[in-house]
């Protein structure tokens, strides 16, 4: 018995038959790149730290908040203002709203890509010479639905690539919170250090002044000679010219911390409550590995990701040397006012193929294009990688041996202090001239500037550190990317219904999966 397909169930049949065969995806499937020297990496110079080498339970406070290691509220609250008000890290907020859209236009293309309703309602006439005008009115009302399959996975490629995208902007958010925590910090430590050689040079010049009123005090009794008062007073007056240049450096450091904080330039109210001195402290505990020290940098996640988002963009090149499946429908109704006319109804439904079979390498040569790009973004990321250890390397060893200077600089200005004592009781006595005291002085003034200077130093190096180590931006995850006035006025203007309200992914549960390391894909 020989059994008769109606049309409509021809084509449904053969739909059903795509769909259950459109599971393939072409391209290559990205891994995790190869960095060849990692794995044997042990830190470089943060080893040969005592900190570095003791064993004991991983700090959270070095991962998430290592400023607060340093016991100063103000330091706290700046950074803390700077990782939701800075300007850096609000453009960083928008391009993961940017992503999320992107995500949401580019997960679309799974559903029907065209579903379009037309209609027009004419009215159609007709004059003719020595006859009556004909007209009428004519309506016709239509849909067309069309939806290519994702036979050879292309925009499932590219909801790979715009998923990892969205990955990439939260990575490259979350380093710019590490930069604000390092910058407020590295200001913050600036000031404080210029703060105290200011204090340096007023105790200096204060005990300069002394000398050379001890100096005019002999001269004018007969007992000294002019040329003591008058190097007495260029020294004097020297050391008070320090000053002047000081406070430049101090209002312009100033003002670059301000503009962290989105502030007009000026001194701000919170260093005037924070603690003085120079922020100091120990590097906390180091248990991690190098190795995943470096890879969970921000930079370095982003780094990869967007590898990964490349690696999908070749299969999207890939699918499109296939031929394009997709399934077509039409529906249209046509009727007129015109006596004796009848009404019109159509419809089409079917398979419809496209190949392009003869591109001339345009479509070829794409996949070299993006396959060329890939190439550049594992280049890059190899760089990022050997730029994050340079980091990690450049800011203990800076901070090893800077220790061992400030050791040495603190022997240097106790013997000076000593030597000036001497000096000026030897000078009061008539045991010696005045030059004695004079050199004691600028031997006094000059190693405790390099003694200040060598501890602002040693502040900077160990942010360094903190910072090359990727760690301070893991409280931000918990905080709107949006702030409330934003979300308001971008709510009005554009329809976000939830996405400025969604919170980012909390640390380690990101979602995006890369496949174990292995050599190049």
């Amino acid at each position: 018995m020989v059994r008769s397909w109606r049309p409509g169930t021809l084509a449904l049949a053969l739909a059903g038959v795509l769909f259950l065969g459109g599971c393939t995806t072409v391209g290559p499937d990205f891994q995790r790149p190869e960095v060849a020297w990692l794995s044997g990496w042990k830190g470089g110079s943060l080893e040969t730290l005592p900190e570095g080498k003791s064993p004991g339970v991983a700090n959270a406070q070095l991962q998430s908040s290592w400023w607060r290691a340093f016991d100063d509220r103000a330091l706290d609250r700046l950074i803390a203002e700077a990782q939701r008000a800075n300007p850096s890290v609000q453009v960083a907020g928008m391009r993961i709203m940017e992503a999320r859209a992107q995500l949401g236009i580019v997960g679309s293309a799974l559903y029907p890509q065209m579903q379009q309703a037309t209609g027009d309602l004419l009215n159609v006439g007709q004059r003719r010479a020595g006859g009556p005008d004909i007209s009428t009115t004519v309506l016709e009302l239509g849909g067309r639905i069309s939806w290519e399959v994702d036979f050879w996975g292309k925009f499932r490629r590219s909801i790979e690539a715009a998923d990892a995208g969205y990955f990439a902007s939260i990575a490259q958010y979350d380093d710019i919170q590490v930069l604000m925590a390092a910058q407020v910090a590295g200001f913050y430590a600036s000031i404080r250090t210029v703060e105290v050689r200011l204090q340096i040079a007023r105790e200096n010049a204060a005990l300069q002044k002394r000398s050379l009123d001890i100096t005019e005090l002999l001269y004018k009794s007969g007992n000294d000679s002019e040329l003591d008062v008058q190097q007495a007073r260029a020294q004097y007056i020297s050391t008070l010219a320090t000053i002047p240049q000081l406070e430049i450096v101090l209002r312009q450091t100033q003002n670059a911390l301000a503009m962290l904080l989105a502030r007009p330039p000026g001194p701000l109210p919170e260093l005037a409550a924070g603690r003085q001195g120079i922020p100091k402290t120990e590097l906390q505990l180091i248990v991690d590995l190098p190795a995943d020290l470096l890879r969970r940098r921000p930079d370095v996640r982003a780094a990869e990701i967007q590898l990964a988002a490349q690696s999908a963009l070749i299969g999207v090149s890939v699918a499109d040397l296939y031929p394009s499946i997709s399934l077509i429908g039409s529906l249209g109704l046509s009727a007129t006012s015109m006596s004796g006319s009848p009404n019109v109804s159509n419809w089409a439904m079917g398979p419809s193929l496209v190949w392009n079979v003869f591109d001339h390498g345009r479509l070829s040569n794409t996949v070299l294009l993006q396959d060329a790009r890939f190439q550049q973004l594992y280049a890059q990321y190899q760089a990022t990688v050997l730029g994050a250890a340079r980091e990690v390397d450049d800011g203990a060893v800076a901070f090893a041996r800077t220790r061992e200077q400030i050791a040495l600089l603190a022997e240097a200005v106790k013997a000076a202090r000593r030597s000036l004592e001497i000096a000026t009781l030897q000078y009061r006595e008539g045991l010696t001239d005045f030059q004695r005291v004079l050199d004691s002085q600028r031997a006094l003034f000059g190693l405790q500037e390099q003694l200040v200077s060598a501890r602002g130093s040693l502040t900077h190096s160990l942010i360094a550190i903190y910072k090359a180590m990727g760690g301070g931006w893991e409280e931000a995850r918990s905080r709107p990317v949006v702030d409330d006035a934003t979300r308001e006025i971008m709510g009005r203007r554009s329809d976000w219904k939830s996405l400025l309200a969604q919170p980012l992914p909390a640390p380690g549960t990101d979602g995006f999966a890369i496949e174990p390391e292995s050599p190049r894909p």
